[in-house]
C-alpha cells in the first residue's frame, strides 16, 4: 500500500510532525517555498497542513486532486474556501480549542492595561516623571461587558471575567449559546446596555466591517473596545473617528486591517489612521499574538493531530 503523504506549508510545534509520522504518513516540509512550487506538487498529497501563508482557494483545491483533508493550525479558516473544499470530499480541521485560553488571558490583559492606564504610566515612569492623578483608572467591576461572538474565544473571555463581578452579555448568530457566564441578549440589547466590547467573531462576508460609523452611533454608552478577533471587522477609520470624539473611551487591538493576509508583517504604508493608533495614550496594540502562546502552540498541534487520528 502506497505511504499517503501531507505537505506542511507552515511550522508548527514538532509534536503534529511526530504524531502524523507514528500514524504512517510521510511528511513534507515547504515552509518557504512560494505558492507556484506549492501549486505544482499539491497534486501528490494526501492531507494538507497550514496556517495563514496562503489562500486555499478554488483554483488550489482542483490542483489537490488527492487531498483528504486541510488541517488549519488554529482557530480562522477564513483563507479557505470551505465550501468548495467539502464540495470535493476533503475535510477541514481546525482548532480553536487550542489557543482559546490564549485568547482569553490576552483579551484580559489588554482590558485591565487598558482602563487602569498601565502603559502610559509605566512609560511616564521610565522618562523619569511620576504623577498619580494623571493616570487615575477606572475599575471594571460592576460594569457591563458586551462579548460579540460567543464561541469558543468569547466563552473563554467571559469564563475569565467570572471574579470581577462584571454583568456579562453576549451576542450571536447562534442561539441558545448563554450559559453560567453570560447572559445571550439580542444586538440591540447589547449596544444599549454595554460599556466595554469585545470582538470575537470570524472574519466573513457578513462581519467585515462590522464595527463603522453606524454601529458605534447605535451603541448608548461611551465604551471601550477589545479586538482580539480579526483586524478587517473593524473600519478603523470610523474607529479612530470614535475614538477623538471620545465615543470610545479607549481600544485595545491585537489584529489591524493592515495585517498581511499571513498575520506575519504589517503594511508599510503611510496611513492616517495607523499612525493615530500608534501614537494615542488611550490605545494598545499587539502583532496579533492574543492566541501565540507557548502553552497554545503546544495545544493547537495536538489538536489538530487528534482530529487527524479520528479521521482515520
Amino acid at each position: 500500500m502506497k505511504q499517503k503523504l501531507i505537505i506542511h506549508i507552515d511550522e508548527n510545534h514538532p509534536i503534529l510532525i511526530e504524531g502524523l509520522r507514528k500514524l504512517g504518513y510521510k511528511n513534507d516540509k515547504y515552509y518557504n517555498s512560494d505558492l507556484k512550487t506549492i501549486l505544482d506538487r499539491i497534486k501528490d498529497y494526501n492531507g494538507l497542513v497550514i496556517r495563514s501563508r496562503f489562500k486555499i482557494d478554488k483554483t488550489f483545491i482542483d490542483k489537490a486532486k488527492n487531498l483528504d483533508f486541510i488541517a488549519r493550525v488554529g482557530s480562522g479558516t477564513e483563507n479557505i474556501n470551505v465550501k468548495y473544499a467539502i464540495s470535493k470530499n476533503i475535510s477541514i480541521i481546525n482548532a480553536p480549542e487550542g489557543n482559546r485560553d490564549a485568547v482569553g488571558e490576552h483579551a484580559l490583559g489588554m482590558l485591565l492595561s487598558l482602563t487602569n492606564n498601565l502603559l502610559p504610566a509605566n512609560e511616564s515612569i521610565k522618562q523619569g516623571v511620576w504623577e498619580r492623578e494623571k493616570f487615575r483608572g477606572y475599575e471594571i467591576n460592576g460594569k457591563t461587558v458586551g462579548i460579540i461572538g460567543y464561541g469558543n474565544m468569547g466563552k473563554s473571555f467571559a469564563n475569565k471575567l467570572k471574579g470581577f463581578n462584571c454583568n456579562v452579555i453576549c451576542y450571536d448568530i447562534k442561539k441558545n449559546l448563554g450559559d453560567l457566564n453570560s447572559r445571550q441578549v439580542s444586538l440591540n440589547e447589547l449596544k444599549n446596555k454595554s460599556e466595554i466590547i469585545s470582538l470575537h467573531i470570524p472574519l466573513s462576508v457578513s462581519t467585515k466591517k462590522m464595527i463603522n460609523r453606524d454601529f458605534i452611533s447605535q451603541i448608548k454608552n461611551p465604551f471601550w473596545l477589545i479586538n482580539t478577533a480579526r483586524g478587517s471587522v473593524i473600519e478603523t477609520d470610523d474607529v479612530v473617528e470614535a475614538l477623538k470624539s471620545k465615543k470610545i473611551l479607549g481600544a485595545a487591538l491585537d489584529v489591524l486591517e493592515y495585517e498581511s493576509s499571513s498575520f506575519e508583517s504589517i503594511f508599510k504604508k503611510n496611513i492616517e489612521s495607523l499612525d493615530y493608533l500608534i501614537k494615542a495614550k488611550n490605545v494598545i496594540l499587539s502583532p496579533h499574538i492574543a492566541g501565540w502562546t507557548y502553552e497554545s502552540h503546544k495545544k493547537l498541534a495536538q489538536i489538530i493531530l487528534n482530529k487527524v487520528t479520528n479521521l482515520i
